[in-house]
């Protein structure tokens, strides 16, 4: 009998807190929007806070406005400026979000050439963090996934809105995302060069050349792959590509005075010993040959073969193969 008073306490207890939360959850709602009435009330409050800058107070007016009136004649303008008011306020996955709404809610507006430029534009201040804000950092050593991302949804404006007033301003920063996307391609190259992944490099350069042209990248591209021809032993197309470098960037930094490629006689090459050690001990440099020494005439399989065919075989000793040939 005890016990079940006290759970009957315990939940009263409980509805009253409940409700008392509630109860000034309500107060303030009210509060907030005390003389608003009508929808167009509402919108005017919104723009006001918009245009004070109070984004947060404002995305909350248009809101209500929109759960209050949503077949309204205000409710499809409040949906483009609420787009506005997210990005104004830093929020740009829901910017992002609230401009897809838009799209699909209101695919014939004449304001939705706007909802795919806020688009593009919050991808692209979202690649800024916050420390690129007060910093001098490079933008191509980040992960380019929003730079992508924003480079296809301007895209998509000026496939389908060639005319809209925002089309110049995409273009320019389509301009400045390709040309950082080229950049992290280089410096991905120039990492596996630096690690003797020539192959690497060289398809990282060639795919450089071959899908960003007119990009300042273009002449690194292909500085990287002489190079990586040269480290193969491909001379032939080390001398095609070095043509193509002399005619159009004479000044390039590998070039000298003469026109002659400056090959770089050290490699990152970090042992695990430098690994390990975080650098402390070690060595991460070396001078590799600028292609293999020799070549192996036949393949290892065809070594394998050889030997079937020729079952002749050199007597060893048991010294030789109890030390696996390091003795004889």
């Amino acid at each position: 009998m005890k016990t079940t008073f006290i759970r009957t306490l315990v939940l009263f207890a409980s509805l009253a807190v409940f409700s008392s939360c509630s109860w000034f959850g309500n107060d303030e709602e009210q509060d907030e929007f005390a003389g608003l009435s009508t929808e167009e009330q509402f919108y005017r409050q919104a723009v006001d806070r918009l245009d004070s800058q109070n984004f947060r107070s404002a995305i909350a007016t248009y809101q209500a406005l929109e759960s209050r009136f949503p077949f309204g004649r205000f409710a499809t303008q409040a949906q483009i400026e609420l787009v506005y008011a997210y990005y104004r306020n830093n929020d740009l996955e829901a910017a992002i979000a609230a401009a897809d709404r838009f799209i699909r809610l209101s695919p014939e507006d004449s304001n939705v050439d706007y909802a795919y430029y806020m688009k593009g534009l919050s991808s692209f201040t979202a690649d800024r963090g916050l420390i690129d804000r007060f910093l001098p950092t490079d933008p191509s050593k980040r992960d380019p996934g929003q730079a992508r991302e924003s480079f296809a949804e301007f895209s998509q404006l000026l496939a389908l809105y060639p005319d809209s007033p925002y089309s110049a301003d995409a273009r320019a920063r389509m301009v400045y995302l390709r040309n950082s996307l080229a950049a992290y391609e280089i410096h991905v190259a120039n990492y596996y060069l630096e690690r003797r992944a020539y192959i690497a490099a060289l398809n990282r350069a060639k795919y450089v050349v071959e899908n960003f042209q007119s990009t300042p990248a273009v002449s690194d591209g292909i500085s990287i792959m002489i190079e990586s021809y040269l480290r193969l032993g491909l001379n032939d197309l080390a001398d095609t590509s070095l043509a193509i470098l002399r005619e159009n960037y004479p000044q390039h930094a590998s070039l000298d005075v003469d026109g002659d490629f400056i090959v770089r006689m050290e490699v990152t090459d970090p042992s695990l010993l430098y690994t390990a050690t975080f650098g402390l001990l070690g060595d991460n440099r070396g001078d590799p040959s600028l292609a293999p020494a020799s070549r192996p005439r036949t393949s290892g399989s065809q070594e394998i073969i050889n030997a079937q065919d020729n079952p002749e075989q050199q007597d060893r000793s048991w010294l030789s193969v109890l030390t696996l040939g390091i003795f004889d």
